[in-house]
């Protein structure tokens, strides 16, 4: 009976176009990428679709500080973070993130984490408790709506980016303690959220940010510090959640705040207290990839993804203007991730394999990911695309153009 369920549900899913399956990278990331697809053949492809934006996870120092971590500490960490499992190596990232983020939270500690999701579940059903109100952007990313749900706070939701509708709600709201929680970047579609008016809202209200800064961190910012710096934010109300497995180019993530709220967070965060922590072998790694980022690889990186953003989006504008019946809409974006709107479910299914067919990988994101009816390319730079690359991928949307005609 329950497979039989099963493959009732299966068969709705394929019927609006919403299958996904993985494929198999034979190689490591990086622009140019070999990739077994559900054949089972393997295919070089110009790839579109990877966060590592400052193409830190196959620079040769990265590759090295890993082997290194593993000649020091080995494999896993063994434990807990609170049990064995919290090594030097952690010690030191910790640290030097809390460092970076000095200048906009004061008393600023981390604490570390596996994944993004683990974190943004922490730090959401930590703080989250009954006497709280968690005031959500309507795009955030899963684990925020996740961690929402798990969180025994009441929940109320505001529309993307309004910040007038986050305000009447505040204005509205009794609890003792209140959470706004924003991405910074939105995965989805690109654009940053407006943090200063969301900092000014929480002072008026005496609210707490959680601003989920994954796709900012190594991108925004003079010194890749993320979306605080570029926006030049200080205040000891923000929460921040990094993640390093994007820009940094390895794995894991972070939380970093007030010192006191990292303390507590270290009392009741069930993610951090019952997960065992990460390699330690990886953590050193990190302070590698955190140097390169601040250093000048991180700058001329973030200035190269800045070319190729304008280049992108010029040839893609041009390209719309050429066909003004098309459908297609570049969002608007001024980050790595472009995307390019292309409307149903199957028509961007089946761009995205003709643009797979002429060795192009940038996947067709469908709902629930994005809203019903804006299915899109989601095109991600790095800086180790070349112009040449950008070009490619503009000629090859041109060839497909008749599929939406």
């Amino acid at each position: 009976m329950l497979l039989e369920h099963l493959q009732g549900k299966l068969a709705a899913i394929e019927a609006q176009s919403l299958t996904r399956f993985t494929r198999t990278a034979e190689t490591g990331t990086a622009p140019h990428q070999t990739v077994s697809g559900a054949d089972g053949v393997a295919r070089e492809l110009l790839m579109f679709c990877s966060n590592d934006y400052l193409g830190l996870a196959a620079h040769p120092a990265v590759a090295q500080a890993v082997i290194d971590g593993v000649q020091r500490y080995g494999g896993g960490s063994g434990a807990s973070p609170l049990v064995s499992g919290h090594s030097r190596a952690h010690q030191e990232v910790e640290a030097e993130l809390a460092r970076w983020f000095e200048p906009h939270i004061p008393s600023a500690r981390a604490i570390g984490f596996c994944t993004g999701y683990m974190a943004n579940l922490a730090v959401l059903t930590a703080l989250g408790d009954a006497d709280a109100e968690i005031f959500s952007e309507t795009l955030n990313h899963a684990s925020l709506i996740d961690g929402t749900r798990l969180a025994k706070a009441s929940v109320q939701r505001y529309a993307h980016a309004d910040v007038a509708e986050l305000r009447r709600l505040l204005a509205a709201s009794r609890a003792r303690i209140k959470l706004i929680v924003t991405d910074a970047v939105f995965s989805m579609d690109g654009d940053i959220a407006p943090l200063p008016a969301l900092l000014a809202a929480a002072d008026e209200f005496d609210a707490w940010l959680i601003v989920d800064d994954a796709h900012g961190l190594g991108v925004l910012g003079e010194q890749g510090v993320g979306s605080l710096e570029h926006f030049g934010l200080r205040s000891e109300r923000l929460i921040v959640v990094g993640t390093l497995g994007k820009s940094a180019g390895l794995a894991g993530a972070f939380i970093v705040a007030h010192e006191t709220v990292t303390r507590y967070l270290l009392q009741a965060a069930r993610n951090y207290i019952f997960s065992t922590a990460s390699p330690p072998a990886i953590e050193h790694a990190l302070l590698t990839s955190l140097a390169l980022m601040r250093g000048d690889t991180g700058r001329e990186r973030r200035a190269q993804l800045r070319r190729l953003q304008s280049r992108l989006r010029d040839g893609i504008t041009a390209l719309l203007a050429r066909h003004p019946g098309l459908g297609w809409r570049l969002a608007a974006s001024d980050t790595p991730i472009q995307p390019l709107i292309i409307g149903g479910n199957a028509a961007v299914m089946a761009l995205a394999a003709a643009l797979e067919q002429q060795g192009l990988r940038v996947p067709g994101i469908r709902p629930p990911t994005v809203p019903s009816g804006e299915a899109r390319l989601r095109i991600t730079l790095c800086a180790t695309h070349t112009d040449a690359d950008v070009d490619r991928l503009l000629a090859a949307l041109e060839a497909c153009v008749g599929l939406s005609s």
